[in-house]
C-alpha cells in the first residue's frame, strides 16, 4: 500500500528520474568512449547499467545503432526476462541480452557491465595462456580477471549460470576466442578496468610480435608487489580519472547526453 503523501510521492518520482537519467548519461558516454578509442565492433557488442530500484530493470544500447551515435535518451529499457520497458522503434542484441541479465542478475556490485570484440582483446582471448605478466598494465589487470570458455554466440539463455559461475567476484573477464568483460559498480570503475585490460592486451600482441621465447615476463616478487599495491584504491583512481575521459568526450565527440 502506497502510504506516501502526494508531495512526498512526487519528489521520490523525480529523484528516481533524476538518478536514471544521470545513469543514462554515464552510460551513453561508456559507449561514446569505446568508440573513441576503437574498441567497437560495429553494432555488435554491447555495455550495460542497472537502475535503481527492485524491478532490476537495466539499460542497454539499440540494437542498429553504432557507438559514436548512442546518446543518453536513445537508450533502450528491459527487465531481466528480456521484455523492453518503454516505447522504442528499437530491439536489443540477443547475445547482449544473455550476458548482460545474468551479470546483474547475480551480482549487486555489477552496476555497470561492458563487453567488447576489440582486435586485440579478441586475440588475447585466443592465446593459451591468456593474458602475461608483460607490462605494468597487465599486472595491474591480472589480479581481477576471470575467464569463460568460448560456447558460441551468446544466444542460449543456459550459458548465463556458466558466465556468472567463471566471472566469481572478479571485476573483469577474458571470453576465450571471443573478447573482453568489466564490471564496477560505477561507470568509472568498470571504465577503468576495460581501459586497463584492452592496453594490456594491446601491449601483449605487440611483444609477442618479436616471438614468445623473447619477451620477459615481469619478476614474480614484482608481480605481487603490484597485486598488494592495487588491492586498494582502485575506485578512488577511477573516481578521479573520469572526470577527464569526460571532458575528452565533450572536445571530441559531443552530444552524448542529449
Amino acid at each position: 500500500m502506497d502510504t506516501l503523501a502526494p508531495a512526498d510521492r512526487t519528489a521520490a518520482q523525480t529523484d528516481t528520474a533524476s538518478q536514471e537519467w544521470q545513469i543514462r548519461v554515464e552510460l551513453a558516454a561508456l559507449y561514446r568512449l569505446v568508440a573513441l578509442h576503437g574498441w567497437d565492433d560495429a553494432i555488435y557488442t554491447h555495455i550495460s547499467a542497472r537502475l535503481p530500484g527492485d524491478d532490476h530493470h537495466f539499460l542497454i544500447n539499440p540494437y542498429g545503432m553504432f557507438f559514436e551515435e548512442i546518446t543518453a535518451s536513445s537508450l533502450v529499457k528491459i527487465d531481466l526476462d528480456g521484455k523492453i520497458i518503454e516505447p522504442t522503434p528499437y530491439k536489443v542484441n540477443p547475445a547482449g541480452f544473455t550476458i548482460h541479465s545474468a551479470i546483474h542478475g547475480a551480482r549487486e556490485d555489477a552496476r555497470f557491465v561492458m563487453h567488447l570484440h576489440s582486435d586485440h582483446g579478441v586475440a588475447v582471448s585466443t592465446h593459451s595462456e591468456g593474458l602475461l605478466p608483460l607490462t605494468q598494465h597487465a599486472l595491474i589487470a591480472l589480479p581481477s580477471i576471470s575467464y569463460h570458455g568460448y560456447e558460441g554466440i551468446a544466444l542460449n539463455l543456459e550459458e548465463r549460470e556458466r558466465i556468472v559461475a567463471d566471472l566469481g567476484d572478479k571485476k573483469t573477464m577474458i571470453l576465450r576466442n571471443h573478447g573482453t568483460l568489466a564490471v564496477g559498480e560505477t561507470a568509472a570503475e568498470a571504465w577503468l578496468g576495460m581501459y586497463y585490460l584492452e592496453k594490456a592486451c594491446a601491449q601483449q600482441v605487440a611483444a609477442l610480435s618479436i616471438g614468445r621465447d623473447k619477451v620477459m615476463l615481469a619478476p614474480a616478487a614484482a608481480q605481487e608487489e603490484v597485486r598488494q599495491q592495487v588491492s586498494t584504491g582502485r575506485a578512488k583512481s577511477a573516481m578521479l580519472a573520469w572526470p577527464g575521459f569526460l571532458r575528452q568526450l565533450d572536445r571530441r565527440l559531443p552530444g552524448y547526453d542529449s
